[in-house]
């Protein structure tokens, strides 16, 4: 760990006038418009700072980091830097889940229990400190829409779970799954028939799913920007519009000033590939999310969805939804490109052509919403690493250390990604920093125009796929040169 140094001069700490940062632009969120009034601006940083820890970007792995630094050692100096505002990036702008998933299968049995542990841990955190960012933990239901789907998600239970993976009326099986106002779920994934499924929501030909207990329903801004002040009563330093130009062993250069740390964390995402020298690293991947208004309880009452559990299908171009707390449907999804070189803009946010697939897919899901007011339409990127594996790092030679590519799955990840950074910096062995996922490097992703090339290639493989598996009823031969191009 590096000594207790202090700075040779108060950094100059400056309230930012209003940005004008291209970044700034982007178009807001539902949870922007329904988080409450906006926390007080924080101070830029000019100047230099000398501090033990120096962390990089302030979303949910940043903060994370740096809270359980300050709580577990209230004595060591933690200053974190973001680009724009705490949450602005994915962490403010995802789909609300929080998920003991985890996209590689050989690893998932290993994260599983860690990652479930961390959804508790988050919301014992909240209670703590005083959040309310509408946690309910409701579950996961994946469900079989087609034929391909159902023959899919049955034998990826079996895979992972054989005990719970035959059909019922099996001793493991419940006859049937929780009631609406019961608080009890499965102790495992469980498979549901068609009719066990549609007591928790009728979706139009649903022939089956997957009820995962381990996934609660958020909103995801309320939680980082309650993290964000929580992390800051504890002692960390937090300055915003203070973009980091490089990150070097000890020390932090930004557009006024610089950070000397004996330790400097990168928590940057899908924004890594701007920084000198990581174009390679992530490869940005956009997410967009529609957000219905308000829905009426007889719509609630015709779709049966009654609890706040996160929804999904098996189709191979990703959906995901949820009942928000005010009662809308909140549904996101994969579609938009990947843009060359890495690139990531506002005007990247938006796309009509992926919006309105959101909204078909909507309709087909949930008839009776399907004239619903869409009251809101964003996006943003998410990091997908070249195996499609999240990670966590440190070098203690260096000092550097960074975590994340969680494919869209991190909020959970990234919380148990900070607690494991606070571990190996602090150099204290515990569970978490024996993970599989603690790693000393990552595969590159290949130079342009490949990596441009094979991405846009995984992303047209999955439509057509889904196209195919909806046309034929059986799955598609193209699932296994889509494996192939995302390292499966």
């Amino acid at each position: 760990m590096p000594g207790r140094r202090r700075p040779a001069a108060t950094p100059a700490a400056t309230t930012p006038a209003a940005t004008t940062s291209a970044a700034a632009a982007a178009v807001p969120s539902l949870w922007h418009d329904t988080a409450g009034p906006a926390p007080a601006p924080r101070p830029r940083l000019v100047g230099r700072l000398t501090a033990d820890v120096a962390i990089v970007g302030a979303g949910f792995t940043g903060l994370w980091t740096a809270y359980h630094l300050r709580r577990d050692d209230p004595t060591l100096r933690v200053a974190v830097v973001e680009r724009e505002t705490a949450g602005f990036g994915a962490s403010g702008r995802n789909g609300g889940w929080c998920s003991a998933l985890f996209p590689v299968q050989s690893m998932a049995p290993a994260m599983r229990g860690p990652l479930a542990a961390t959804i508790d841990d988050i919301d014992a955190v909240c209670r703590a400190e005083g959040i309310d960012c509408d946690l309910v933990k409701d579950g996961f239901l994946e469900l079989a829409t087609t034929p391909a789907q159902l023959t899919r998600l049955r034998a990826s239970l079996l895979a992972a779970l054989p005990a719970v993976a035959s059909s019922p009326p099996s001793p493991s099986l419940p006859s049937s799954p929780p009631s609406p106002t019961s608080p009890s779920l499965p102790s495992s994934p469980t498979w549901l028939d068609a009719d066990q499924a549609a007591r928790l929501v009728r979706v139009p030909g649903a022939l089956g799913g997957i009820l995962d207990p381990q996934c609660a329903a958020l909103h995801p801004l309320k939680l980082v920007r309650g993290l964000a002040a929580a992390a800051q009563r504890h002692g960390v330093e937090l300055f915003e519009h203070s973009p980091a130009e490089s990150i070097d062993p000890g020390r932090v250069v930004l557009a006024d000033g610089e950070i000397q740390a004996g330790v400097v964390v990168r928590a940057t995402e899908g924004y890594t590939p701007a920084l000198p020298g990581l174009r390679r690293e992530l490869a940005p991947v956009y997410s967009l999310v529609i957000a219905t208004e308000p829905l009426p309880e007889s719509v609630w009452a015709e779709i049966g969805w009654y609890r706040r559990v996160t929804l999904s299908d098996g189709r191979r171009l990703l959906i995901y939804a949820q009942r928000s707390a005010d009662g809308r449907i909140v549904l996101g999804g994969r579609g938009a490109p990947y843009h060359f070189g890495s690139r990531t803009s506002p005007a990247f946010d938006s796309s009509p052509a992926v919006f309105e697939h959101l909204r078909r897919a909507l309709a087909t899901l949930f008839p009776a919403a399907a004239n619903a007011r869409i009251t809101h339409r964003w996006g943003g990127p998410l990091g997908v690493p070249r195996d499609w594996t999240p990670g966590v790092c440190f070098d203690p030679d260096t000092g550097l250390a960074w975590a994340g590519g969680y494919v869209g799955d991190g909020v959970a990840a990234a919380a148990l990604a900070g607690r494991t950074l606070a571990d190996l910096i602090r150099g204290r062995h515990s569970p978490r920093t024996k993970l599989p996922w603690v790693v000393d490097h990552r595969r590159p992703w290949e130079p342009e125009p490949a990596r441009w090339l094979g991405i846009n290639a995984g992303r047209l493989l999955a439509a057509a796929a889904d196209t195919r598996e909806n046309r034929t009823g059986r799955p598609s031969r193209l699932g296994p040169a889509l494996d192939h191009l995302t390292g499966h």
